[in-house]
């Protein structure tokens, strides 16, 4: 497998809480989601119901990792989830939130 490194781009930190950022519409279809944000008038497409329901737990969730968790990701799975979550917060899709308590 070829590891493709993003130079200057931010990682997603699993461990920190995230959310879906307060201008963005999540749509759900068959495929996946449309993920719309009102501000920046990006388009994203989720192609992976399992992604749908990771952003979806994100909000009721401590922190991503748990957010995967809660969705049903499994360990071996979670590096996949969370590389698709860091493109989601690259595109200001996702933003970082303060932890509950």
């Amino acid at each position: 497998m070829r590891r493709v490194l993003i130079v200057g781009a931010p990682a997603l930190d699993l461990d920190r809480a995230w959310d879906v950022h307060p201008q963005v519409s999540v749509r759900p279809e068959p495929f996946g989601a449309l993920l719309y944000h009102f501000g920046t008038r990006k388009l994203s497409f989720l192609k992976d119901r399992g992604l749908l329901a990771v952003v979806r737990a994100l909000a009721d969730s401590p922190t991503a990792r748990a957010a995967c968790a809660s969705a049903g990701v499994g360990d071996a799975d979670t590096g996949r989830y969370a590389r698709a979550l860091a493109v989601l917060a690259r595109s200001s899709m996702l933003v970082e939130r303060s932890p509950t308590p």
